[in-house]
């Protein structure tokens, strides 16, 4: 079945249930949370999975007059109803061993009723349940069709939980809960079918009478305590107890219902009377409404909340993709049929469609007779003279849901004259698989015979204006179209971007082109997290790993002749605030619980161990090694911050390395001299942390590797999978 059949069952099954499940999923959330409260009640006795009815029936016979029923519900709470000595009706919670009362039977509040019956009927009786039982359905088809989905997105069922691009909020969280939530969503929506279908009667099924020899004498009498029905049974297996009306009457026995069956015992000698295995079906009932409702565990039922708010999550975020993709207006002046430029596009979630509707009106603004359309609608276009194809990528090198009929209908409708063309891919270097659709309509064009190229096939990463503006240069030389060749021309909107404020700079200098920036922020972090900047005022991201000071963001840069980036933070001044976003990195957090650290860094790398050392207040062993260029002003810093650390036990040792000094010195000479300490460390589940360029990554972990062989006979493959080895180099 192909891609675009799935996205739209998905989306199709979630406009039909989307009302109902919005109702599902807010009652849900209210009775899971109810499920969990009732955990907390005092009605549960100690070593309740530890008793049996043989300790328990004798007790309650001594502690009431007489007795009619004992029950015992999902929480393990054992409930009476008696009379006691006085002749009063008892009608409550009791220690099982004692007959002791713990509390009184409270009915559930009218809210919780209500919710109840909301969220198993509607409150339409039979109809209702009929459709929640539907509903319950098309939740289990929308999560296999997503779980299909994601799949696709994420290049195979291997890659299913590998790290997602962030890309916009919708999307990402879409995916990202999706993913780690697949099993409880699942479970709701199975469980929920199933019961539905036990009370429709489709597992059809009837009581098994199980046959049992009376061998016992009637005249022979065993105490309570001694039956052995009753030694062998314990009260977690139990639902109800009906006691004899008539004690010591042998024609009067006990009626046991367990979870699987019902049993009736002589109350005299023991012998099973009657046993009744109940029908395959009501069991499944009832481990279907434990699993769907978590009353019997409070961690599930917690999960299953969590699951039910998440599919509010998933409503939003849904319709927010749906709506992104529909979005972008586009107003074409001219028709197919006139049209001389025509520009194609296939786009998975709307953004390339956005960068193609500015060409579409720049052009249109200039005169020319421009149509824009998706790729699966490619016609022959009679008075076409060029065709744009500006498309991204889906999944293992397919198309977009838009544009995978292309192909085919390229042979189906070929252009009349020659007719110039010019393919863009739009992508990630994240995924392997980068702009191979695009690669593979760039070459099946070229094949018409009516295809004259325009240019070479462009390639766009991470939607960067910069890169799209190189293939609109090449476009203007060629066709002399007078579109825009800015960057500005072509940025998206970003959204959710917060406030930084610059406490405090230093310059760079001849000497040293490196310098400091503190920023202020209301947002958490932690030292080794990453700041995401846009100094061109574009959604291209530069990225700073952080450390904290104090409660201040510090950041350590290297001024690059014309660097955007860096020149940017290089310019701001004490007061000036910026805008832009924390990005949490976790993976490369300071591993607290390790019995001793090492931190490699080179050049502005230090920046997170800076703030890293600062809060070792666990005194963990810590070294740090760094390697510079020269022995400057700003490694003085470094070393009286260092000193200071020692002395406050949040620093062991510090190293450092001058390459451009007169004794030349790498980071990994020093890790060369100290190859004991590094293999020990790594022996003993130490951790080391790399922070830098990343060609100091890979020679320091080739360095690393000849170690861990020569010390420990192991590769240092074998710690890297083990998370020794903690990375975050660019």
């Amino acid at each position: 079945m192909t891609l675009s059949i799935w996205r739209f069952a998905h989306l199709a099954l979630a406009l039909i249930s989307s009302l109902f499940l919005l109702i599902l999923s807010v009652t849900g959330v209210i009775l899971a949370v109810d499920a969990v409260q009732e955990k907390y009640l005092p009605y549960r006795v100690k070593n309740f999975e530890e008793i049996t009815l043989a300790q328990s029936i004798p007790a309650l016979r001594d502690a009431y007059t007489e007795i009619l029923q004992v029950t015992v519900d999902h929480n393990d709470f054992v409930a009476i109803e008696a009379l006691d000595e006085k002749g009063n009706n008892i009608h409550a919670y009791i220690d099982p061993l004692t007959g002791e009362k713990l509390g009184n039977i409270i009915p559930k509040s009218p809210f919780i009723q209500w919710t109840t019956a909301l969220h198993r009927s509607l409150f339409l009786k039979e109809t209702g349940r009929l459709i929640v039982g539907i509903v319950s359905f098309l939740l289990l088809l929308i999560t296999i069709s997503g779980i299909l989905l994601v799949i696709k997105r994420q290049q195979g069922i291997l890659h299913f939980f590998d790290k997602i691009k962030k890309d916009s909020f919708a999307p990402f969280y879409h995916v990202l809960s999706g993913r780690w939530l697949l099993i409880p969503v699942l479970m709701i929506a199975l469980t929920g079918t199933i019961i539905f279908l036990v009370r429709l009667d489709f597992f059809k099924s009837e009581n098994i009478e199980i046959p049992h020899n009376i061998s016992s004498s009637e005249h022979l009498t065993k105490e309570l305590k001694d039956i052995a029905f009753f030694r062998n049974t314990k009260l977690t297996d139990v639902e109800k107890i009906e006691f004899p009306f008539i004690p010591d009457d042998p024609t009067e026995p006990f009626i046991i219902t367990l979870k699987d069956r019902i049993v009736s015992i002589n109350q005299i000698n023991g012998d099973i009377l009657h046993e009744t295995k109940l029908p395959y079906a009501a069991v499944l009932e009832k481990i279907n409404i434990d699993l769907h409702s978590g009353r019997t565990n409070s961690i599930w039922a917690i999960i299953l909340g969590i699951a039910s708010l998440n599919i509010l999550l998933f409503i939003y975020t849904g319709f927010a993709i749906t709506l992104k993709r529909c979005r972008t207006k586009i107003r074409n002046k001219y028709s197919s049929q006139n049209a001389e430029i025509v520009i194609l596009v296939g786009s998975e979630n709307g953004s390339t469609i956005s960068f193609a509707n500015k060409i579409h009106q720049q052009l249109l603004a200039k005169g020319h007779r421009s149509f824009l359309t998706m790729m699966n609608q490619y016609v022959s276009f009679p008075k076409v003279r060029n065709i744009f194809i500006l498309t991204s990528t889906y999944g293992l090198g397919d198309a977009p849901s838009n544009a995978d009929k292309f192909i085919s209908l390229l042979e189906k409708h070929p252009q009349q004259g020659k007719v110039g063309f010019s393919v863009v891919g739009f992508g990630s270097t994240a995924y392997h698989d980068y702009c191979a659709f695009a690669q593979t309509a760039d070459k099946i064009v070229e094949q018409q015979p009516w295809a004259v190229r325009i240019t070479n096939l462009f390639t766009v990463n991470d939607k960067s204006s910069n890169e799209f503006v190189e293939w609109v240069r090449h476009l203007n030389h060629k066709l002399s179209l007078g579109l825009s060749t800015s960057p500005a021309a072509y940025n998206p909107h970003i959204s959710g971007l917060k406030k930084f404020t610059v406490v405090e700079k230093t310059q760079a200098t001849e000497t040293n082109p490196t310098f400091k920036v503190l920023l202020k922020s209301r947002q958490n972090f932690v030292s080794g997290d990453l700041l995401a900047i846009y100094p061109a005022d574009d959604h291209r991201e530069r990225l700073y790993s952080i450390g904290r000071k104090g409660n201040y963001i510090q950041l350590v840069v290297k001024l690059f002749p014309n660097g955007l980036g860096s020149g940017f933070l290089h310019s701001l001044t004490k007061g000036q605030t910026i805008l832009g976003r924390i990005m949490p990195n976790p993976s490369f957090h300071f591993p607290k619980n390790a019995n001793q650290v090492a931190l490699i860094a080179n050049g502005t790398g230090i920046a997170p161990f800076l703030g890293m050392i600062s809060d070792n207040t666990s005194h963990i062993p810590l070294r740090l090694y760094a390697g510079f260029r020269h022995d400057n002003e700003l490694v003085q810093e470094y070393r009286q911050f260092a000193t200071a650390e020692i002395e406050r036990q949040h620093l062991s040792e510090i190293h450092f390395a001058f390459s451009r000094e007169q004794d030349k010195q790498y980071v990994m000479d020093l890790i060369r001299r100290d190859a004991k300490y590094f293999a020990d460390l790594l022996h003993n589940e130490g951790k080391i942390m790399i922070c830098g360029s990343l060609q100091m990554q890979k020679d320091v972990e080739k360095v690393l590797d000849q170690i861990s062989q020569s010390y420990n006979n192991e590769s240092l493959s074998t710690y890297k999978s083990k998370k020794q080895i903690l990375t975050d180099c660019y």
